[in-house]
């Protein structure tokens, strides 16, 4: 089967972003599918095609003075798969005004569907641009006060590593660009070439809390408010029992039409979306610390330690036994 055509990533550059964050993430992205397969000399399957957009494509002067050269113009991006918005490194009130006009180009990328996420002081370009309102975001906690002054109608969870609210995502500052970076090659790429990318790059993917968007890897862009709120449903109470016709009576439809629809938005049905969001969870359990199986199956909702058992192995083709054994952080 030929391999599919890399993901399209746009890191957006702009005079007094840091320079740190702008280059570190064109080499994540663009040694992902590369550097493992290096060390174990495998062939190299890039999976992402990164550039750096600029205004006019002109030359991009960092906060550390450093200069850096765009690939091309961001009025000429006419759409991508993910778009990256680094960290502002000088003041952030001066890099908005002299960057006023990427604005449009922000709110023209999000109409497409694109992901968009921001790293740290990022955010204040998302929201300048009106694209967090009334979402859920984070930044750098020295940063909280004045975002939470200048754009109160954005739900800033400062406390988070990382957020998501539909195709929006938020790292805070420092270290919790690779959180995110990892957590994106996840969304894209699944959770083995992640744990690659973290292993060959020596990132520690579990320093924060990844309960919030743990079964981000099932999303799927859509605009039907009903099933959102059925998926939130799921997502908030997976380990308790849910029943395809409780969700119906929750949304006034019947048990047929909410298959109908689910499965329209997210190419499952609701008892499949059930299943992989628990999988998901269990997974994250055994990468991160040591769980007995029987007590996994329950934490995530089932009871039947033998039919969790068989789900498991059908979604990733191993025991839990044996995706502990290779995945589990202890094993880094």
């Amino acid at each position: 089967m030929p391999n599919r055509e890399p993901f399209k990533v746009i890191i957006l550059g702009f005079d007094g972003v840091l320079g740190s964050v702008l280059s570190g993430a064109l080499d994540l992205f663009s040694f992902t599918g590369v550097s493992w397969q290096r060390f174990l000399d495998m062939e190299v399957q890039p999976k992402f095609k990164v550039q750096i957009a600029s205004l006019g494509g002109r030359d991009i002067r960092c906060s550390n003075r450093l200069i850096m050269q765009a690939h091309c113009d961001i009025a000429k991006v006419q759409d991508c798969d993910l778009l990256l918005i680094p960290t502002i490194g000088d003041s952030i009130d001066k890099v908005l005004l002299q960057n006023r006009e990427l604005l449009p180009h922000l709110q023209r990328l999000a109409s497409t569907q694109a992901d968009i996420a921001s790293n740290c002081s990022g955010a204040f370009f998302l929201a300048k641009a009106g694209l967090l309102d009334g979402k859920t975001a984070t930044t750098h906690w020295g940063y909280a006060d004045k975002f939470k002054s200048d754009y109160p109608l954005v739900d800033l969870q400062e406390n988070q590593f990382v957020t998501q609210s539909e195709n929006i995502f938020c790292a805070a500052g420092g270290s919790a660009f690779y959180d995110l970076a990892l957590l994106l090659i996840e969304r894209y790429c699944g959770r083995e070439v992640s744990t690659q990318v973290a292993k060959t790059q020596i990132i520690d993917s579990k320093r924060g809390s990844q309960g919030s968007y743990s079964n981000v890897t099932l999303h799927k862009p859509h605009s039907d408010a009903l099933v959102k709120k059925v998926q939130a449903f799921i997502e908030n109470n997976f380990s308790q029992s849910i029943e395809v016709s409780t969700l119906a009576a929750m949304v006034n439809i019947t048990p047929r039409t909410l298959n109908r629809r689910f499965q329209a938005c997210t190419a499952m049905r609701p008892i499949e979306y059930i299943q992989a969001v628990r999988i998901e969870q269990a997974k994250r359990l055994l990468e991160s610390k040591e769980v007995t199986i029987k007590s996994l199956a329950f934490q995530v909702g089932y009871s039947d330690i033998s039919s969790f058992s068989r789900l498991f192995k059908r979604a990733t083709e191993l025991t839990p036994k044996q995706y502990q054994d290779k995945f589990s952080r202890s094993n880094s």
